[in-house]
């Protein structure tokens, strides 16, 4: 039993990756999620399918890595934040479709909250602000929808999480219902100060807290696995919504330390160690992880399309067949032919306004497809340089030397070359990509005993690539102001 068993359930696809006791990666599976589009601005999943495909993963997973249940020491699991599962507790099936975190339809429901003052006290407990993306809404709107389903909440018939803890519950038989710190810590119900779910929020939303889970740190027991689902009973002893298990695995243990995850959206997470960091610019104040009882706190910025870009080129547009191909189309194109503003959900950190859409500038009779490519790829870094530049104004000692970055997107050298540019400073890319995965491998083998401690941990860190900036101050300053241009141009608030 010196194996540990990864589960990555993302917003486009589930995975599972068998390691061994030093990291590596033995084996893996994955099969994609399919999106369901009730409206414009509505995100949702079929819970019930998410846990299939768990199930599917790794089972295949297992097999490719020749291993059985038995052999696993230990589950770590990491997941898609914010979306939110409302399920029956004696059936663990659930009521409705999860809500996910892209979801915009309680956009008005926080522009109410925030026009009857709520927003600083939200944000005093919460470090978050009042958006849709959050979980609190969304489970407010799912009892609003249905008065039975608010009686039987009442009445601790059902149960709310977000995807962990709606996986843990299926995991364990319906044994356990339970959270981490870090999921919690978005759902704008929980206070981290006092590290405990609010009364106070829980009256703003009016949420029964009988719906509510247990949070635990994120290495910790969570339960075991039901014999029925594995065939054995494997402890579950890892936890972490994905961009505090990118920052585990991107070894950014020391306050300063910034990494980048560049997936379906863009998330870039700043340590500031035991310092909670209130933002004055529009960042999130959030956990970087819990271990052992002591919260480490972050700034942290969220952007809610990246890679979810190159997905519209293939699909939407039809512009590409897969998506590595973005890069040998955009090597194609003119460096500011046309400025995209990729607010197809709305635009998220540091502008936070959910009813922006997307837009592109500058299209002219000679605009080809190479400049769409190009322009996707440049709508990243520039939204990385606006987080960072703020996480700088509120944390002028914090000293922008090093990005570390991560995800899909993060395979494309010309994605990060754009990005160094942009941001005038080195980005490394590590050897191991699987950084989200890899933080649940290693707090689920940390609590388990096979992995070292944070800091050995982090000595294994390696570097694959380095990418250097090339553009001069004026040229750099150039592109921002068209990009600052575009999205003043694209708000729909001031």
């Amino acid at each position: 039993m010196s194996f540990i068993l990864a589960i990555d359930q993302g917003t486009t696809s589930a995975r599972a990756l068998v390691y061994d006791a030093a990291l590596n990666v033995l084996a893996s599976a994955q099969e994609e999620l399919p999106q369901i589009y009730p409206a414009d601005g509505w995100v949702e999943h079929d819970a019930e399918v998410i846990w299939s495909l768990v199930q599917s993963t790794v089972k295949s997973a297992l097999d490719k890595a020749g291993k059985t249940p038995s052999d696993i020491a230990a589950i770590g699991i990491t997941n898609q934040r914010e979306t939110v599962v409302l399920w029956d507790r004696e059936t663990g099936k659930p009521v409705g479709h999860a809500i996910v975190w892209q979801d915009r339809r309680t956009a008005e429901t926080c522009r109410k909250l925030k026009a009857d003052g709520a927003e600083p006290m939200v944000q005093e407990q919460t470090g978050l602000l009042l958006d849709p993306y959050f979980s609190g809404s969304k489970l407010a709107w799912m009892l609003d929808q249905d008065r039975g389903l608010r009686t039987r909440a009442s009445k601790g018939e059902l149960a709310f999480g977000t995807i962990d803890s709606f996986l843990i519950y299926r995991l364990t038989g319906g044994k356990r219902h339970v959270t981490d710190a870090s999921n919690a810590c978005r759902t704008l119900l929980f206070d981290i100060g006092t590290q405990d779910w609010s009364d106070d929020l829980l009256k703003l939303f009016n949420i029964p807290s009988a719906l509510l889970p247990e949070v635990l740190d994120c290495a910790d027991d969570f339960g075991t696995t039901d014999p029925s689902v594995f065939g054995a009973s494997v402890p579950i002893l890892g936890c972490a919504g994905d961009q505090h298990a990118a920052t585990i695995g991107q070894a950014c243990f020391a306050p300063g330390m910034v990494k980048a995850t560049y997936g379906t959206g863009l998330f870039a997470v700043l340590n500031t160690g035991s310092e909670r960091i209130q933002s004055k610019n529009r960042l999130l104040t959030t956990l970087a992880y819990r271990l052992d009882g002591k919260p480490t706190y972050a700034l942290e910025g969220s952007v809610f399309i990246a890679g979810a870009a190159v997905q519209w080129l293939r699909d939407g547009l039809k512009l590409i067949e897969s998506a590595p191909q973005v890069n040998d189309l955009a090597n194609r194109g003119v460096r500011g032919a046309i400025t995209l503003v990729p607010a197809f959900v709305g635009l998220g950190a540091p502008y936070w306004d959910p009813d922006a859409r997307g837009a592109i500038y500058g299209i002219t009779r000679d605009t080809g497809p190479e400049d769409f490519a190009h322009a996707v790829l440049e709508s990243v870094a520039f939204q990385t340089r606006d987080l960072l530049d703020a996480m700088a104004r509120d944390w002028p000692e914090g000293e922008r030397s090093v990005l570390r970055v991560d995800g899909g997107m993060t395979q494309s050298d010309l994605t990060l070359q754009l990005l160094a540019d942009i941001l005038d400073a080195p980005v490394e890319r590590p050897n191991d990509l699987e950084t989200t995965v890899k933080g649940a491998a290693y707090l689920a083998g940390l609590k388990a005993g096979l992995c070292p401690d944070l800091e050995t941990f982090a000595s294994t860190w390696q570097k694959d690539a380095e990418f250097t900036p090339h553009l001069d101050e004026e040229t750099r300053q150039f592109h921002m102001d068209r990009w600052h241009d575009a999205v003043k141009r694209t708000l729909t608030t001031t």
